[in-house]
C-alpha cells in the first residue's frame, strides 16, 4: 500500500513558476512509477508527466513539455514537478499517481490533488 500526500499548489499568475511535492509512503518508493495527472474544471483527467523508479526516464504531455519537468528523490520519498511558464490553461487539481515499475498498466495509488490556478 502506498499513500500519496500533495502539496506546493495555489495561486500564480500566468509565465510565473510553481513547484508541486508529493510524499509518499512506504519502504519501496524506488519500486514504482510516478506520475502526475491533472483535471481542469469541466474536463476529463489527463496525464501530464511521468518518471521512472530510478529517475532515469521522464515522459510528458506535449502540452507541457519544455515548461514542467518531472523529477524525484528517493532518499526522500517524494516526486516533484516544476512548473515555469505557467498558462491560465494549466488551470486545475493536480494528482499525484503511482503504479509498480513492472506494471505498464492503470496507475494503482492516488494522491487527494492540490489545486493550482493560473491568473490571466
Amino acid at each position: 500500500q502506498v499513500q500519496l500526500v500533495e502539496s506546493g499548489g495555489g495561486l500564480v499568475q500566468a509565465g510565473g513558476p510553481l513547484r508541486l511535492s508529493c510524499a509518499a509512503s512506504g519502504r519501496t518508493f524506488r519500486s514504482y512509477t510516478m506520475a502526475w495527472f491533472r483535471q481542469a474544471p469541466g474536463k476529463e483527467r489527463e496525464f501530464v508527466a511521468r518518471i521512472s523508479g530510478s529517475g532515469i526516464s521522464t515522459y510528458y504531455a506535449d502540452s507541457v513539455k519544455g515548461r514542467f519537468t518531472i523529477a524525484r528523490d528517493n532518499a526522500k520519498n517524494t516526486v516533484y514537478l516544476q512548473m515555469l511558464s505557467l498558462k491560465p490553461e494549466d488551470t486545475a487539481v493536480y494528482y499525484c499517481a503511482a503504479r509498480p515499475s513492472w506494471s505498464a498498466g492503470s496507475y494503482h495509488y492516488w494522491g487527494q490533488g492540490t489545486r493550482v490556478t493560473v491568473s490571466a
